[in-house]
């Protein structure tokens, strides 16, 4: 059993951690009585008995204090983490900000075309590249992200194709006048490559479809094999499938091997694999599809990548010399001082960084937020982890004047399973970002209750709904018999526009809400007596 999970959508998206304890700050705060009945009622529950309870709402344009109960209490954050993160990103790279991904040639091209050097796919950390691409501004999101398939057994895959990219780079190769290269290279040293405790996860500079591989799977008919397809395709990887049409009715169990992952790309038949059977007439839980959705995680992406794009560069017509499945050969790349828009042979542009941040925050993506991290730290010079960390508590002390012993960020930019702040510390954050000039952008990237994203499914009968917009974020670990699960923190955080018509910053708070014994139905009445609070709170204010 893992020793954390962390659940920011209806139900659960599963990560590995290390247990921290929340303390309080010891600093006092006004009566729990100036809280409103209502809002006391629901606090006072019984699944509430031993749990803390936070709670902040100040008015952004007057800086009047609304609410306060507990303020400088440290708690999990969860995915309210991702707030700092994904503020940080747009504040400092600006809604407008592009990623500009290069293709350079090494040498200089022959009469024939023939190019005696290699091509270099210089990584730009675009989170997207391409593979939701709607136009060259808008980048495409579901309720129900294929980053959550293997959690929740459930996705919405985005129709656009997740080589986009890669193949517009190989046509304009070809369009350049090259017709045959000794090798591809992909140049992934704009910050150092790492993990993040939320699941292992790879946070790396080179992105194709989010570094996964979506598996569709069919029911037929009962006794014969469901239909499998996967995406995308390359010589890089083979997805291959032992799942049975069941009975209608009957449970439907798909297991994807490597845990989800996938370590043998570079090798030779290197393969994925998804088995079990899924019932004919089946239907996803909540959207009610008739196709299964389940992922592979790419455990090596710039030599998937390498791979991808020597597919590509065939498929325009541009031979290479060098097989196509093999590692990526890092040490034939060339100083980064050399390329120049002289050797550059082919170049995408992304959509707006406001999509990336907008995508991140509305379904909660892991993966978005630590990329975001890295990218604000490279703007301070930062290209590890570390650094980045360090350089995003200096600008949240310093420029927007964050107590600093009111939040802790040690490992990630996404969450779970260590990341702690008070209520305090995440409405003052909320409250400096509104005074930015990407504070609208900040806000419209946010879920809205009972609307979309990671709320879409929270408070669809309440007043406020529509009105909320918030960032959900909650933590599940072990108990401690290490058996039995307990929801040691559930927050929303972000903005209201009240009935009377302020904007409201708020964060509402609880730690050890208590034992779970259904993740869907436990976690999802917390989920809803939080819309609540929220709507409660549009209500009077």
């Amino acid at each position: 059993m893992t020793t954390g999970i962390e659940l920011d959508r209806r139900t659960f998206l599963a990560a590995a951690g290390v247990s921290v304890v929340a303390v309080s700050c010891g600093q006092t705060s006004r009566p729990a009585t100036e809280i409103p009945r209502r809002i006391r009622d629901i606090m006072a529950k019984p699944r509430y008995s031993a749990a803390q309870w936070s709670l902040v709402a100040k008015d952004i344009k007057s800086g009047e204090t609304l609410l306060e109960l507990n303020p400088y209490a440290m708690a999990f954050t969860g995915s309210t983490r991702k707030l700092f993160s994904v503020g940080m990103a747009l504040n400092t790279l600006g809604k407008d900000h592009r990623f500009t991904t290069r293709v350079h040639r090494t040498a200089d091209v022959g009469p024939n075309g023939k190019l005696d050097g290699d091509l270099v796919l210089v990584a730009a950390g675009d989170l997207t590249f391409g593979g939701r691409r709607k136009d060259a501004d808008t980048v495409e999101y579901t309720d129900f992200d294929h980053g959550d398939a293997n959690n929740l057994g459930v996705a919405e895959l985005a129709p656009q194709d997740p080589l986009f990219a890669i193949n517009q780079l190989a046509e304009e190769v070809r369009k350049a006048g090259i017709t045959s290269v000794s090798d591809v290279v992909v140049d992934d040293r704009l910050f150092v490559a790492y993990r993040v405790p939320n699941g292992n996860l790879l946070i790396p500079p080179i992105l194709i479809n989010e570094n996964m591989i979506d598996l569709s799977i069919v029911p037929t008919e009962v006794g014969k094999p469901a239909t499998i397809s996967y995406r995308p395709m390359t010589d890089a990887v083979t997805v291959t499938g032992s799942v049975t049409t069941g009975a209608e009715g009957s449970e439907t169990t798909l297991n994807v091997s490597g845990d989800g992952h996938v370590e043998c790309i570079g090798s030779p038949d290197c393969t994925g694999d998804i088995s079990g059977s899924i019932a004919k007439g089946y239907k996803s839980p909540f959207i009610g599809d008739t196709t299964a959705v389940r992922t592979l995680r790419i455990e090596d992406p710039a030599t998937f990548a390498r791979t991808a794009y020597i597919d590509a560069l065939k498929r325009n017509g541009v031979t290479v010399e060098a097989p196509a499945v093999a590692s990526n050969p890092s040490g034939k790349l060339p100083d980064a001082t050399l390329y120049n828009d002289g050797n550059a042979v082919a170049t995408y542009v992304s959509a707006p960084y406001f999509q990336d941040a907008r995508l991140t925050l509305k379904v909660s993506m892991n993966l978005g937020a630590n990329l975001s991290l890295s990218l604000f730290g490279l703007t301070k010079g930062a290209r590890t982890i570390e650094a980045a960390l360090m350089a995003e508590r200096e600008t949240l002390v310093d420029k927007f004047q964050i107590d600093g012993g009111q939040f802790n960020f040690p490992t990630n930019g996404s969450g779970s399973p260590d990341s702690q702040a008070t209520a305090s510390a995440l409405v003052k954050l909320l409250t400096e970002m509104s005074k930015t000039e990407v504070a609208e952008d900040y806000k419209t990237c946010l879920p809205i209750l009972g609307t979309d994203g990671s709320l879409a499914f929270t408070g669809k009968t309440l007043s406020g709904k529509g009105h909320v917009h918030a960032k959900p974020g909650t933590t599940v670990m072990p108990g401690a018999d290490g058996e039995t699960l307990e929801l040691k923190a559930q927050n929303l955080a972000g903005y209201i526009d009240t009935k009377s018509g302020r904007t409201v910053a708020y964060a509402v708070m609880v730690n050890n809400a208590g034992k779970i014994t259904d993740l869907s139905k436990d976690v999802g009445a917390v989920f809803e007596d939080e819309g609540e609070i929220s709507s409660l709170i549009y209500e009077q204010f």
